[in-house]
């Protein structure tokens, strides 16, 4: 494990291995955390290459 925001963004990257719901309830904790920083969530979301995935679900629970 990296960090949490790295961890929720690789969840989006692996979706299809991992599953879609797992990745959500992934994103659905981290944002319940004290440690939430949506600028890190989101530089790892651009690194993974996942942005345009992990945009609509971020927009929902944040």
């Amino acid at each position: 494990m990296y960090n949490a925001a790295k961890t929720v963004a690789d969840c989006f990257k692996y979706r299809s291995r991992v599953g879609l719901d797992v990745a959500i309830e992934a994103l659905k904790d981290y944002r319940r955390s004290s440690a939430f920083d949506a600028d890190a969530l989101w530089r790892y979301a651009q690194v993974c290459r996942v942005s345009t995935v992990i945009r609509p679900y971020l927009e929902v629970v944040a």
